[in-house]
């Protein structure tokens, strides 16, 4: 044996004794202990937001919010059916909830699945220029968001013009129309990450379960939607939580390239309820509860998904 093999033996002999006692100490009573409360303090800004939400005016002027718990029976509902429903000032965010929805589900669903067809085909077809194509891609990742607004409300509002000559004409879209402008401003954000991540996912794919697929006299189309989508779902969850979250929770796209108050999403809001004098604060514990009930119960609902496509790749065998 040369001593190359053995200092590799040797090598791989430390690192599982390291991985081994790594997991014992994860695994251990004092490292869940160490868990639970980590978890319990970073949730108590979101307990205390709720309780908030559910006390009078009057108490949130005065109190803090653990003094809810020496009158429970004070709790209601009343800052909900305002700041949602109510036509005055800080009121009326039911259509701003909805309008987030209608931005964020196709600012989601658009970049999601042309960066599963692209990594597929970044990964798994043959062509001309394809490793500079993806590096090209990832390039694109390192360009600020910010730099990147002005030229593309130019290119909506006035079209792209080249020497004179008129390549594309502006999109002249109106009112509840410009969503369509956000929808597309959310997808070429969200792209060039999203195809990056899938195909990290999809390299890791055995190319025997290809070529198997092929000698049977399968397409790229059908390896894609029924040898390769199936394999890769933990890992499309995921990135679409990623996309989700920053969607809904995104203030600046919605804000540049919305049409006004018949665009306007929630996030565009938030910050206006409290009045030009800070009067109306004690409404922002409910509105800021809207605004996280829904992405906190996405991620609830996608999470088993979303750790096994973290997962996906670290275990090789």
């Amino acid at each position: 044996m040369s001593v190359d093999t053995k200092a590799q033996e040797q090598a791989s002999r430390i690192g599982e004794t390291r991985g081994a006692r790594l997991r014992r100490v994860l695994s251990s009573r004092v490292a869940s202990i160490v868990a639970l409360v980590i978890a319990a303090l970073w949730t108590i800004p979101t307990a205390g937001l709720f309780i908030s939400s559910l006390r009078p005016e009057d108490d949130i002027n005065e109190t803090g919010w653990w003094m809810f718990f020496t009158n429970p029976g004070s709790a209601t509902l009343e800052t909900y059916n305002y700041v949602l429903y109510s036509n005055t000032q800080g009121g009326g965010l039911i259509r701003n909830l909805i309008n987030t929805i209608v931005i964020t589900i196709p600012g989601v669903v658009i970049p999601v699945v042309f960066a599963a067809m692209a990594a597929y085909a970044l990964s798994w077809i043959d062509f001309k220029g394809r490793n500079f194509l993806y590096i090209a891609i990832f390039a694109l990742q390192v360009v600020p968001l910010q730099m990147a607004l002005i030229p593309l409300l130019s290119f909506f509002s006035k079209g792209l013009h080249v020497g004179g000559v008129t390549i594309t004409p502006a999109w002249e879209l109106e009112g509840v129309n410009t969503i369509v402008q956000v929808w597309i401003a959310h997808s070429i954000f969200g792209l060039p990450l999203a195809i990056f991540l899938l195909h990290n996912f999809m390299r890791e794919l055995p190319g025997d379960v290809m070529e198997a697929a092929r000698i049977d006299g399968a397409t790229h189309s059908q390896i894609f939607r029924k040898v390769v989508l199936p394999l890769v779902t933990p890992a499309i969850a995921s990135i679409a939580i990623f996309q989700f979250l920053w969607v809904w929770n995104d203030f600046l796209v919605g804000r540049t390239f919305g049409g006004g108050e018949a665009t306007r999403p929630l996030t565009a809001v938030l910050g206006d309820m409290a009045g030009s004098w800070g009067n109306n604060w004690t409404r922002l514990p409910a509105a800021g509860f809207i605004a996280i009930i829904v992405p906190l119960l996405v991620f609830l609902l996608l999470q088993r998904y979303f750790v096994r496509g973290l997962l996906a790749g670290s275990v090789k065998g």
